[in-house]
């Protein structure tokens, strides 16, 4: 395997900022893309979008085979590359996306080169994963509808796969109230800041740790002046748990929330976002991923649950085999000092390429 063609597609891919929804960005990652598939693939990809947004994907024929699942979009805003630029020092190469995920799609596209014959394998790459996937969702459903399995290319847990991810909800809560002088009359307001905080104790009592169910605020603002009542108020909610259930029961609870000062008004918009992958969506593949790992002459391969949910939550609740995790070494995902260790890019380029082999045999 060119391990200096990996790394010069590495750089160009990490150079292109492309942050979640930047259609721009987005289409410049798709070019360099299709011409490291197309001649692989030996047919065209398709670009789909809605709401501005463009996801590229590479259909097989027919029903079954492999679905190769990742995303190009970034956390990182534009201009990050400007005080951040791609480098490589020590064998590791640093810049904003090149752990989660943009090495793992090199390492895809070199596993589509290595593979014995990828007629049927699906390639997806989504454009608003690190946003919930809302334009996607529908897409990644349908296409991993039909397929066999489908290997996910996020960034590996110190090499280890993800055979279980939470699943999670994103929450608004905006609270009402009503402004006053905070000096010359403050009896007459209705302070939407203090309602928030009455809120979020609230939320607090909704989480369940021995059950690893977070309930996280995790952005606020209220006011406008400093002499002001707060007449509104804003606050943002993260939600992860291993069981739906439980995303069920505090989404239940979210949007049964009152409020507990008299006259304000508390509205709560969101809902559950993705499902848990659950370790039954991974037992085989996993099984398979560690014979070809040895066969292979890689590394052990282990397992791992994680907090964090991806795509794979979608295409696990659906039935559908599914193993994620599969990208290279790394650390530092939506970190500044987010890296990849170079020599890990042909081993799991190895890796994938053995699971696509093993999963087209009778």
């Amino acid at each position: 395997m060119d391990h200096a063609l990996l790394r010069e597609r590495l750089a160009a891919l990490v150079s292109v900022e492309s942050p979640s929804g930047h259609t721009e960005g987005l289409e410049q990652c798709h070019a360099l893309m299709r011409a490291w598939g197309e001649p692989v693939l030996g047919r065209r990809a398709e670009v789909v979008g809605d709401g501005g947004t463009p996801h590229l994907l590479w259909r097989a024929p027919g029903e079954g085979g492999v679905l190769l699942l990742g995303h190009v979009d970034t956390v990182w805003p534009l201009g990050t590359t400007a005080h951040r630029p791609f480098r490589v020092e020590d064998g590791r190469a640093f810049g904003p996306g090149v752990f989660d995920m943009k090495a793992g799609l090199v390492a895809a596209f070199a596993a589509l080169a290595e593979c014995r014959d990828p007629a049927g394998v699906s390639v997806l790459v989504t454009g608003d994963e690190e946003v919930g996937s809302p334009t996607s969702r529908a897409l990644i459903e349908e296409v991993a509808a039909g397929a066999n399995a489908v290997l996910v290319l996020e960034p590996s847990q110190e090499g280890a796969v993800k055979t279980a991810r939470k699943g999670g909800s994103f929450y608004s809560v905006d609270i009402t109230g009503r402004a006053a002088h905070a000096g010359l009359e403050p009896e007459r307001g209705v302070n939407a800041l203090l309602e928030l905080a009455e809120q979020v104790g609230a939320l607090s009592r909704l989480a369940d740790p021995g059950r690893g169910t977070t309930v996280t605020p995790t952005v606020a603002r209220a006011g406008t002046t400093t002499n002001t009542v707060p007449a509104h108020a804003h606050l943002r909610v993260d939600v992860r748990a291993w069981e739906l259930a439980e995303l069920e029961r505090v989404d239940e609870r979210m949007h049964a929330l009152t409020p507990s000062i008299a006259g304000a008004i508390v509205r709560v918009d969101g809902t559950i976002n993705r499902p848990p992958l659950e370790p039954a969506s991974s037992r085989g593949l996993y099984a398979t991923a560690r014979k070809v790992a040895a066969e292979l002459g890689l590394p052990d391969l282990d397992e791992v649950a994680v907090g964090g949910a991806s795509d794979a939550n979608f295409t696990g609740a659906l039935g559908v085999p599914t193993l994620d995790g599969l990208g290279p070494l790394g650390d530092g995902a939506h970190a500044e000092h987010e890296w990849v260790e170079l020599a890990s890019l042909a081993e799991r380029a190895r890796l994938v390429a053995g699971l696509i082999d093993a999963l087209a045999r009778p």
